[in-house]
């Protein structure tokens, strides 16, 4: 039949040894007599532990048998499929818009396109298609059923925005409040070029706290070198009204530590659309060659991308072309306002605090000089180009040097860096040690509150006045009015 089959196996640990079914024999070993009893026992001859073969009577007869088994009779058990081309991704929004917004229709306008990457693109959710961005998408490109069904809402007339048609050509499939599973998708198809041949481009979105409920499928599905694109969103204490249980923390830095995972947390609508469509070629290399020497990061070998958005919009600051913008949003950073040659003070932000950032800049520039302004998009991809740096120079390359070590070097010495971001002030706050300068990291520690999102800013001390206030407080020199 062609329905998932499940077996149940209920095991033996070390069944056939003398420690089989101890309750210690996870980690005992058993003594060498034991070995030696079992070894002789099991017909395996002394020097021959490791051939495979060792205790079979007729190794040819087993040889052909293991030949001509379906298993086995296809060929190659690993596949592989060709690169999809990325369509070029143009989207700036001259008004307010938050990324959630943006991404939602940056899918849109791949959805009303007809290029071989949107019709291999498979999103997927955890009952939060709808307040995660991907409404637009599905209505276009309708949900995956085995055979067609109808919308309950649509046949008995009830009022919904949302055009829920379920058919086998549907692209979207609509999962359970059950994040594990979601990843245990994403894993799955994210192999699929390995596994039978055909690439797809998963797309799984999740409220941004709940990246960690499914921790770890989503550590063995980069293990396993799955490739993915999973969006948290809406995150951090941005997500004012709906209280701790809904608002990330810690978020960031699992993305910076999760090996096979480049993790981005963009402010605006261009920088997204450039992070996407760099993603979607990333997610298709399988190179083994060396590191970029510009950036020192393993981008030739490719991975899986994990984007943190919020539903906070922002002022847009206008269309921008320039290729330092463009590489600074991939690579991790890039000045929003260029530090003079005197700079006292840079404001590093990541994320939905830029406007906080901005204008905390603005106040402080009437005091202090050359001020700079540094939009990280990828505290992970910075920190990795980072290390990876060093340990170029510690096995003989002196003149490796990272982007960020780029950016921070040329600051003079008595520059204070001030990094802020919605989420844990250890994402950015290893940044005075690229270049040996003062840091002084704003964050948020503890579970949020419910109110405004005015209200949390000051709680948790993200927003402009505490800001302004750090540099007057802890930073020598005229203070900001």
């Amino acid at each position: 039949h062609d329905r998932p089959t499940c077996f149940l196996a209920y095991t033996i640990k070390g069944w056939g040894t003398p420690i089989a079914g101890h309750k210690d024999n996870h980690g005992g070993l058993m003594t060498k007599a034991q070995m030696a009893d079992w070894q002789s026992h099991m017909g395996v001859p002394e020097g021959q532990e490791w051939e495979p073969f060792a205790a079979v009577p007729d190794v040819e007869g087993l040889r052909e048998f293991l030949d001509r088994v379906p298993f086995f009779a296809g060929g190659t058990r690993r596949h592989a499929d060709a690169r999809l081309p990325v369509p070029a991704i143009e989207f700036a929004s001259e008004r307010e818009i938050s990324t959630q917004m943006a991404f939602g229709k940056i899918l849109d306008l791949l959805a009303r396109g007809d290029s071989a990457l949107a019709a291999r693109i498979m999103t997927t959710s955890p009952d939060v298609t709808g307040t995660t961005g991907l409404g637009p998408w599905v209505n276009r490109r309708k949900l995956f059923a085995r055979t067609p069904l109808k919308d309950a809402f649509i046949e008995h007339r009830i009022p919904s925005t949302a055009k829920w048609d379920f058919t086998p050509e549907g692209q979207h499939v609509e999962l359970g409040i059950a994040e594990m599973n979601l990843f245990l998708l994403l894993g799955a198809a994210g192999l699929a070029h390995s596994l039978w041949g055909k690439r797809l481009i998963p797309i799984g979105t999740v409220y941004d706290p709940f990246v960690h409920r499914g921790l770890d499928a989503l550590n063995y599905a980069c293990y396993q070198d799955a490739r993915f694109i999973i969006v948290g969103t809406p995150s951090g204490v941005t997500l004012a009204p709906e209280g701790g249980a809904h608002q990330s923390v810690g978020t960031p830095l699992t993305g910076m530590a999760q090996d096979g995972l480049a993790s981005f947390e963009p402010a605006f609508a261009d920088e997204l659309a450039v992070i996407l469509e760099w993603a979607f070629d990333y997610l298709q290399r399988d190179g083994e060659g060396d590191p970029d020497e510009r950036t020192w990061l393993r981008d030739e070998t490719g991975g899986s991308v994990y984007l943190r958005l919020t539903t906070k919009p922002l002022e847009q600051p206008g269309k921008r072309v320039d290729d330092a913008f463009r590489q600074g949003a991939i690579d991790g950073a890039y000045w929003l306002r260029k530090p003079g040659p005197n700079c006292d003070v840079v404001i590093a932000y990541q994320g939905a605090v830029a406007d906080e950032a901005i204008a905390a800049a603005g106040r402080i520039a009437g005091a202090r000089r050359d001020v700079g302004v540094l939009a990280v998009t990828s505290a992970d991809r910075l920190n990795a180009g980072w290390t990876a740096a060093q340990r170029e120079r510690a096995r003989g390359h002196p003149d490796a040097q990272s982007h960020v070590e780029r950016l921070l070097t040329p600051l003079p010495r008595h520059c204070t860096l001030l990094t802020v971001l919605d989420g844990h002030p250890g994402t950015l706050g290893w940044l005075g040690a690229v270049a040996g300068h003062r840091t002084i990291a704003h964050g948020v520690e503890h579970f949020g509150q419910t109110g405004t999102i005015g209200d949390l800013y000051r709680h948790f001390r993200i927003d402009r006045d505490a800001l302004v206030g750090s540099v007057s407080g802890l930073t020598s020199g005229r203070n900001p009015g």
